[in-house]
């Protein structure tokens, strides 16, 4: 089956990762989540969006696009994020860094 007419593929570029993590308390990690937007965009993040499992609101996914995905890897593994994580109380982050293939409307 070919993709639909308005399909599009990896040729754009763009990188994602996709987080999955359990923080302390939603409000307090939305909150230093939001303050670090500016360090977000500045390292290349491009577009973000945030879901949480239906059973817990303090299981979070959080899914991104990114310039590169060199530039998520640094982002996400450096010290200040590290530290940053902390403060907002997350626990055991799971970071999958991904390349488009292909999306489409149906």
């Amino acid at each position: 089956m070919s993709p639909s007419p308005d399909a599009s593929s990896a040729e754009d570029g763009l990188q994602h990762v996709l987080i999955i993590h359990e923080v302390a308390a939603y409000a307090a990690w939305k909150r230093v989540f939001d303050e670090a937007a500016g360090l977000r965009k500045q390292a290349g993040e491009i577009s973000y969006q945030l879901l949480r499992a239906e059973s817990d609101a303090n299981n979070i996914v959080h899914f991104s696009r990114w310039s590169s995905l060199i530039a998520a890897r640094r982002f996400f593994e450096s010290p200040e994020l590290v530290e940053i994580r902390a403060k907002a109380g997350v626990k055991a982050p799971e970071f999958i860094y991904l390349t488009a293939l292909e999306q489409g409307v149906l």
